[in-house]
């Protein structure tokens, strides 16, 4: 080799961070005068600037290494995979841990406080993880993970509380250094994401070290986002849009991160989002959710902010309209809500479609005011994309932000790309023009009934149109002479948005039939797609974290194999013929 860094000694020490360009760009937002808030953290009330946060990064790097075995320090210096796990929510101690983990060369692997120690451990050993970080929160889990860990896989393994580097002295910009070794591969892992496992045990998504700067800067540019932006980070960190457009893309165009982790709020989030356009230094300009926040934001106005005077209710109407953007992705966002945060926000939500594996491959942009109502947006910049079939078909992706594996599983990344070595995303689509429309999941969302091919998505978006429904699954049912019925399960608008219940049948008290949905259906939709399977379920349907209703449970759950003998499912049957069947 005749590279230099091969002759001379290695360049390491305390205060050097390794040559990337996600610390390149860190340590120069570091070296500005007047210092920025770089993390706001607001249940622990941490307000941290980037050199405070470069210097809490470099204590707990410190601490880590002497907590290392040697045959990982070793694997460290020869650049192998090495891989540490985080248990924290999104917040301060969780942003010094993900860097730390970076800044020693290794992979993070982000892990929801909300899990039991068993799951918890099950991605700690199928990553392999040589530690885990742990949140001053979460500090009887990690000594649980340690005993549970290290008497089953690995005797070296430990944890280690983030919070006991917090508040490291600050240095001083000239005493951080960036190494003049070799960059960083940025091919070698750098975060891994573990999959939602609905189709089986979670997998670990490992994205490339690139993930968190090239990729970030990516959405960043799509975003236009600068130093003054400010992200109202509420979704967990675990997670891809958590990971990967809430936070590393704001991170590295030096703007401000305010978290507010755990379970959401919608009380507080409004009066926040207030707060932001009665005082000036307050004010955000990104938000981002998943159509459950939207949801139950829409649903707090109605019942309560609606009713204020007008005065008080314009405060709150201000505080939807201050930002430069909000953002929705995880899953499609229903048209009425979308509808409803369009006239109250005077601007639509920007929506996006990707997926862990190779990020966010259909966009809209900011200032596109031509995008068409359902439309997740044009193909981003640098991605190659094919139908299956043509205009329609499954989504079949090449990214230059792809993922480089799955876990100690080469059988699942081969199978995950078709022959010509596109990733297979399972989802189907439709182009219209140069704009995508995301019709379902291949195999969840497309219902064969009766020699049709149904879109689940199309009933389910005609359902939510109906004034009384708040959300609506749509799944199909085996069913030996069809193949599948059409089956819906809907949540009801409740308490005063019933109104439209009330002038649509007269009585508050009537008991909504699966004969009243068909009916007020029949002009949306044609008569093979309306349902003849109907369930209600009181409060919310049940979703994951991220805010995923999982079909591939649920549906199974609300209509099981012998639903013919629930009396909570509704069977549409054919007038003048007695039978369950159709």
């Amino acid at each position: 080799m005749e590279d230099r860094s091969f002759m001379v000694p290695k360049h390491t020490g305390c205060n050097v961070l390794p040559n990337t360009p996600l610390f390149s760009r860190l340590l120069r937002y570091a070296s500005r005068t007047p210092a920025r808030i770089a993390i706001d953290d607001v249940r622990s009330t941490h307000q941290r600037t980037h050199l405070e946060l470069l210097s809490d990064v470099l204590a707990l790097r410190e601490t880590v290494s002497n907590t290392l075995d040697a045959a990982t320090l070793e694997a460290l210096d020869q650049r192998d995979e090495v891989y540490i796990a985080i248990v924290a929510a999104g917040g301060y101690e969780y942003t010094v841990a993900m860097l730390t983990v970076l800044a020693l060369g290794a992979a993070a692997v982000p892990i929801t406080p909300a899990l039991p120690v068993e799951e918890a451990a099950y991605f700690i050993e199928k990553s392999r993880s040589a530690l885990v970080l742990v949140s001053s929160l979460d500090l009887k889990k990690c000594c649980e993970l340690e005993k549970r860990i290290a008497s089953t896989s690995n005797e070296h393994f430990r944890g280690v509380p983030i919070g006991s580097c917090i508040y490291a002295p600050t240095l001083c910009p000239s005493e951080i250094l960036i190494s003049s070794d070799r960059a960083l591969e940025e091919n070698a892992p750098g975060v891994v994401i573990f999959t939602s496992g609905t189709t089986g045990p979670p997998k670990g998504a490992v994205m490339r070290r690139s993930f968190v700067f090239d990729c970030a800067l990516s959405v960043a540019d799509h975003y236009r986002l600068a130093e003054d932006d400010v992200m109202l980070h509420v979704l967990p960190v675990h997670h891809a849009t958590g990971v990967g457009i809430n936070f590393f893309p704001f991170l590295i165009s030096g703007s401000r991160i305010e978290f507010r982790s755990g379970g959401f709020d919608e009380v507080w989030m409004w009066e926040r989002w207030k707060q932001g356009a009665t005082h000036p230094r307050r004010r955000l300009t990104f938000f981002s959710g998943v159509p459950t926040i939207y949801m139950r934001m829409r649903r707090h106005y109605q019942r309560h902010l609606a009713k204020l005077p007008s005065q008080e209710l314009a405060k709150y109407i201000a505080g939807a309209r201050q930002f430069r953007a909000c953002l929705c992705g995880t899953s499609a966002l229903p048209q009425p809500l979308n509808d409803f945060w369009a006239t109250l926000m005077q601007k639509r939500i920007v929506q996006r479609y990707g997926a862990t594996e190779f990020g966010a491959v259909f966009k809209v942009r900011l200032d596109d005011k031509k995008v068409p109502d359902g439309s997740v947006g044009q193909i981003a910049s640098g991605i190659d994309i094919k139908l299956s079939d043509g205009d329609e078909g499954e989504v079949l992706v090449k990214s230059p932000h792809m993922f480089s594996k799955y876990l100690q599983n080469p059988e699942a990344t081969a199978k995950a790309h078709d022959e010509d070595g596109y990733f297979r995303t399972g989802d189907i689509a439709r182009r219209e023009g140069t704009y995508y429309y995301i019709v379902g999941r291949a195999s969840l969302d497309i219902i064969k009934s009766g020699g049709y091919k149904i879109s689940a998505l199309d009933i389910e978006r005609e359902l939510l149109g109906l004034p009384y429904i708040a959300e609506a699954m749509v799944v199909g049912v085996a069913d030996e002479e069809f193949g599948q019925r059409v089956a819906a399960l809907i949540s009801l608008q409740e308490e005063d948005l019933t109104d439209s219940f009330l002038e649509t049948y007269g009585n508050a008290e009537h008991i909504l039939t699966i004969e009243d949905v068909r009916r007020d259906l029949r002009g949306r939709l044609a008569g093979y797609k309306l349902p003849t399977l109907l369930r209600i379920t009181p409060g919310e349907l049940p979703k994951t974290v991220t805010g995923k209703v999982q079909k591939k449970i649920l549906g199974p759950q609300f209509f099981p194999p012998d639903y013919e003998t629930c009396s909570e499912v509704q069977q549409w049957m054919m007038p003048g013929i007695q039978l369950a069947k159709l």
